[in-house]
């Protein structure tokens, strides 16, 4: 692992210890993913996507791991843990203005062995917590990338939800979008991923306190992994939160 990297984990691991608290609220779910058209690898995929996500004291974590079947029976993972640290929260200070209602330092640890690619890549940088109208949620983070595999780059991501409801009935759009630069080398492309999942809440048929949801993700991936891959394919999927 290269020097940078072994402190930005180190940040990581900080940023993670400081936010440890008991929760302001945290949300757990299970997701289960069938597609068709995937560009790297077989076409057919199924995955088991487990997710959590926790609002702290101090910050916030988030945290995913996507389990994956193809066609030819082959499994891989790939996980993300992202904590993040309000300054705000930790400076005793309202850091709101204008859309801005938080500012935070923003690290996350990617681990991939999917398509044959393995890495770990460890991201630091500051992110900002949004109040725009009509959303649920909306964040957008700036780091600078220390990669395992090809020269260090810089990513911004974004991410967002959107509730609605059309003839009574609940929905959800949520999203992220990965916007990753150049760098001049071979096999180092700008990346753009922008991944969007569009739910309907069943679960309220059930009970008022059922989170059950069905839908499709949506995913558009340019230069997937730096390569010249497009994937532009759509998923099944049901979603269970606890």
């Amino acid at each position: 692992m290269k020097f940078t990297q072994v402190l930005a984990a180190c940040a990581i691991g900080s940023i993670a210890a400081m936010s440890q608290a008991k929760p302001i609220w945290q949300d757990f779910s299970v997701s289960g993913l069938y597609g068709e058209n995937y560009e790297l690898g077989t076409d057919e995929r199924t995955t088991v996507t487990l997710e959590y996500a926790a609002k702290l004291k101090y910050g916030d974590v988030f945290f995913f791991n996507d389990h994956l079947w193809d066609d030819n029976h082959d499994q891989s993972n790939y996980f993300e843990f992202s904590p993040r640290l309000s300054l705000g929260a930790v400076s005793g200070k309202k850091l709101a203005f204008g859309p801005i209602k938080d500012v935070l330092i923003a690290t996350t640890w990617e681990s991939n062995n999917q398509d044959g690619l393995n890495f770990d890549n460890i991201l630091y940088g500051i992110g900002f917590d949004l109040a725009i109208p009509k959303f649920q949620y909306a964040s957008i983070n700036f780091y600078k990338a220390s990669n395992d595999k090809v020269k260090d780059d810089y990513q911004m991501t974004i991410t967002y939800g959107i509730p609605f409801t059309l003839g009574g009935e609940e929905f959800l759009a949520d999203a992220f979008l990965d916007w990753t630069t150049a760098e001049n080398e071979p096999g180092h492309k700008s990346e753009l991923n922008w991944t969007s999942q569009y739910k309907w809440n069943v679960g309220k048929h059930i009970s008022p306190d059922t989170k059950l949801y069905v839908g499709i993700e949506h995913s558009l991936w340019n230069n997937k992994f730096g390569s010249n891959v497009r994937q532009n394919d759509v998923s099944a999927l049901v979603k269970y939160h606890f």
